[in-house]
């Protein structure tokens, strides 16, 4: 596949389902001047209870639509799992397209901790992924990291099941202090899903005051911003003036049922009150 010679396309952005809208926000936040259409391929979410080659084929699937359809000048992978499944071939599809995935903030939770014990709370997929076992095995020996599947989390947060997610939650908080024995204690939890960056209050509360919780929502979006600017696709550097942006600063589509993602921005507070998800009809 050749890359789309594009200068001022919109920001190319999927997850599984809604989780991504908490990296679309910091993204937002960061880059205000730029168009974005996010993906939220809820017809097949969640992804990490789906097998690799699934992932890989979604991602490919979502790709190729954002860069044809919509001549994106960049893709985020706002999706641990598929990041892990899919990036590599991405880069090799389009090799001049910047593209950023997302990774869990193992590195960032190692220079925090002071007990030198970190929970992970991930989707299954994603802590048995190749990709996260290099980034675990690259982190210091000093480290202590209790590694948690959250099977069933990321599909209630999906549907905004409030009593799936208290329950899951509390179960998998509880299963992680269980796994220290006795020893030092969890000060730092890595939350290794984007889904689960919607729940923070609910985690927060779980964990309690001296837990530190961390996400990768905002170091994705300054990722993003130097990589555009290294293609030099940045808007201010290429021109784009105001009008452009207003014109269409942000559209949301979903291969689910759009009043889910619809709900979601309207809790999450993202883009205009009227902004309304389409239902995007693809294979």
């Amino acid at each position: 596949m050749q890359s789309p010679a594009v200068a001022i396309g919109p920001i190319g952005v999927f997850d599984s389902g809604i989780g991504g809208l908490s990296v679309l926000a910091a993204l937002r936040q960061e880059l205000p001047d730029e168009q974005f259409v996010y993906i939220g391929d809820a017809g097949h979410a969640p992804y990490g209870e789906r097998d690799t080659a699934h992932v890989l084929a979604r991602s490919q699937l979502l790709a190729d639509y954002l860069c044809t359809s919509h001549q994106a000048k960049a893709l985020v992978l706002a999706c641990n799992t598929a990041t892990a499944a899919a990036v590599a071939s991405l880069r090799e599809l389009y090799p001049e397209l910047p593209i950023v995935g997302i990774e869990p903030a193992l590195k960032p939770a190692a220079a925090q901790t002071a007990s030198g014990v970190v929970a992970v709370m991930a989707t299954r997929s994603t802590l048995a992924s190749d990709k996260f076992l290099a980034l675990l095995a690259a982190q210091p020996p000093s480290v202590r990291f209790l590694l948690q599947a959250c099977d069933g989390l990321a599909a209630a947060i999906e549907q905004a099941d409030r009593h799936a997610i208290e329950s899951l939650s509390e179960g998998y908080v509880q299963a992680l202090r269980q796994n220290t024995d006795g020893g030092a204690q969890i000060d730092t939890v890595v939350l290794g899903c984007t889904h689960y960056a919607l729940i923070t209050e609910v985690l927060s509360r779980l964990w309690g005051p001296r837990v530190g919780l961390l996400e990768a929502g905002q170091p994705v979006a300054r990722r993003t911003r130097q990589v555009l600017k290294a293609a030099g696709l940045l808007r201010p550097a290429i021109g784009a003036t105001q009008q452009d942006v207003a014109a269409k600063p942000l559209v949301c589509l979903s291969t689910g049922d759009p009043t889910l993602l619809d709900q979601a921005l309207q809790d999450w507070h993202i883009g205009e009150p009227a902004l309304r998800a389409s239902a995007l009809l693809l294979p």
